[in-house]
């Protein structure tokens, strides 16, 4: 029953199937062929743009039981999904997987469709608000699969997630069906998780509200993967889509993180001439963008490449020279939009090129840092982002685990405690990103190396930071937090996490009441 991170994973779940346990990071390689889909012909003067989306739908041959798809690039001012699904209800579908690359709080409004039994199935990257807590207290029958970013492009490639209807948000569409997210009023920058769904759907549907002449340009998407285009009043809330500027913290523990992981970038060796990046858009990670990019500057120091979902800070570093190019899957903030509509090496990918495991080599392949976030890490490195100290589902597995796998260094920040809750425990909830491939972790209180890095070890036997186990820093925290209670749950199996090449590394079960 134990994977490799001694983890209990069932053999069986029903409605899901036969359960592969995770192994190791690359314990599991592709077999078999691509999925592919069925042929089909537009003739010459047929028309694309539907007058309804219900219209659209119907000549899609839409039926029960099947799968829809949808991408989180319009993030918490998202209106596409709550709309399409109440469409469907209304054309009295029942049955549904839905498969949208990662749900946020505004997708509260899912749970009717749940409870009525037009969502039966959920494969997702996230869950928040009270869709997650109502998920993680039992509400669905089939537990809610999570997967990776580049996971999710790898379930697409092989068909293990058959997609039947993909609906993609389109900032910019034209009657043909070409696609961009860097023009229009509900611009999101790329549409890079979209992208996958377009090739691999059996049919696609576009919706937008910016419909403009032929030929749309530049092209995201093109218009022999789209079907029909739908155009409604707006696809979101702007303030939800993307800010004005994403921040840096001002918080003086997050900054003290960030310099010290900044710090051990550096002594590293890490931090050289031609280095690939990524952080998060997050305060504490665009702090580490900060103090790096002063000691670029110093060290008159060039990189090579920016990666992942990207902010207006690495925006700047493009701008200043500081790298070569941006390789950008989504766009965090306006500048970021700006910057991929405007500057040739700012470079719009798939979540596929980006991630995917099962593919001639995916760019986190190429990363030499990486820093990420965690919610709980444990004693073996293993790294939560989903769920919270209480258990419940209010994160997404993302692109973390595709990335620390990559990466040559990855660097997890995270203070030492939230709210008098210790961030280090002996096990950590749930396993997203096992220890394997994480290599330090940064708090206020001191950094600790995982024990499998012994080049790091021995080389920071000389440094001033300060360098202690894991062990002493979860001493030291508890002398102040207290060892925290064990959170009580059920039996029952309300979420399946599975790692970026198939397997399952972790299990979540029905909290129970505290």
């Amino acid at each position: 029953m134990e994977n490799n991170i001694e983890r209990n994973i069932p053999d069986e779940i029903k409605g899901i199937g036969k359960l592969d346990k995770y192994g190791g990071v690359w314990a599991s390689n592709p077999k078999g062929r691509k999925a592919a889909t069925q042929l089909f012909a537009v003739k010459v003067g047929e028309k694309k743009v539907a007058d309804s989306l219900e219209e659209a739908i119907k000549h899609c041959d839409f039926k029960d039981g099947m799968t829809v798809s949808f991408h989180h690039h319009l993030r918490n001012g998202d209106y596409i999904v709550n709309l399409v699904m109440d469409k469907l209800r209304d054309m009295g579908f029942k049955n549904l997987t839905l498969a949208s690359s990662s749900l946020n709080d505004i997708h509260s409004h899912l749970i009717d469709h749940i409870r009525q039994g037009v969502i039966t199935k959920i494969i997702t990257s996230g869950m928040r608000g009270d869709l997650g807590n109502e998920v993680s207290h039992g509400l669905m029958d089939i537990p809610v699969i999570f997967h990776s970013h580049g996971g999710r492009a790898r379930m697409l490639k092989t068909g293990k997630l058959h997609v039947d209807l993909a609906f993609i948000a389109a900032p910019t569409a034209d009657c043909y069906g070409n696609l961009n997210g860097v023009n229009g009023p509900s611009a999101c920058g790329p549409l890079g998780y979209a992208t996958f769904d377009s090739f691999y759907a059996e049919r696609v549907i576009a919706i937008t509200d910016n419909l403009v002449e032929f030929p749309a340009t530049p092209i995201s998407i093109m218009q022999s993967l789209v079907d029909y285009v739908v155009t409604v009043d707006k696809l979101g809330d702007p303030k939800g889509i993307s800010s004005g500027a994403t921040r840096m913290t001002r918080d003086p523990k997050s900054l003290l993180i960030a310099r010290y992981a900044a710090d051990f970038i550096d002594y590293s060796g890490y931090l050289k001439e031609g280095f690939s990046f990524q952080a998060g858009s997050g305060g504490s990670s665009l702090a580490v963008a900060h103090f790096i990019r002063e000691k670029m500057l110093s060290r008159g120091i060039k990189g090579s490449f920016g990666l992942g979902g990207i902010t207006g800070y690495m925006v700047k570093l493009l701008e200043e020279g500081l790298f070569k190019t941006l390789f950008d899957v989504q766009s965090f903030d306006l500048e970021a939009v700006r910057s991929l509509r405007e500057n040739k090496n700012h470079i719009e990918i798939s979540a596929s090129y980006y991630a995917n495991p099962f593919n001639k080599g995916c760019m986190v392949n190429m990363l030499d840092v990486a820093v990420l976030s965690a919610l709980e890490i444990d004693l073996n490195f293993n790294v939560n982002v989903l769920t919270g100290s209480d258990g419940v589902i209010r994160g997404a597995s993302g692109g973390h685990s595709d990335v620390a796998a990559g990466s040559k260094l990855t660097v997890i920040v995270a203070p030492s405690f939230r709210g008098r809750i210790p961030t280090i425990k002996d096990k950590v909830i749930t396993a997203v990103t096992p220890g394997e491939c994480v290599d330090v972790l940064v708090t206020e209180r001191g950094i600790a190396i995982n024990p499998r890095r012994e080049d790091l070890i021995e080389k920071f036997k000389e440094s001033k930071l300060p360098v202690k186990t894991i062990e002493e820093l979860q001493h030291d925290v508890e002398k102040i937090t207290g060892k925290p209670r064990e959170i009580e749950f059920k039996d029952k199996i309300v979420g399946l996490v599975e790692y970026r090449d198939g397997t399952y590394i972790d299990v979540i079960r029905e909290v129970a009441e505290q």
